[in-house]
């Protein structure tokens, strides 16, 4: 069997920790930060873990 290819969004928008968890960057920070709330925007800087429900998924269908 040829190895499976990853998916170049994944790629781009996931990576591994070295414990097996999947880090992602926080969601909603592209435009419209006025009507966010500060909390808000301090909440969603740098990046973050995927429960282990989604990062299931995400690496079966795309990495």
């Amino acid at each position: 069997m040829p190895k499976l290819k990853t998916k170049s969004s994944a790629k781009k928008r996931f990576s591994v920790t070295a414990g097996g968890k999947i880090k992602v960057g926080a969601a909603g920070k592209r435009h419209g930060m006025i009507k966010r709330s500060p909390k808000f925007i301090r909440r969603a800087r740098g990046t973050m873990l995927l429960s282990k429900q989604d990062a299931r998924k995400v690496t079966k269908f795309y990495l």
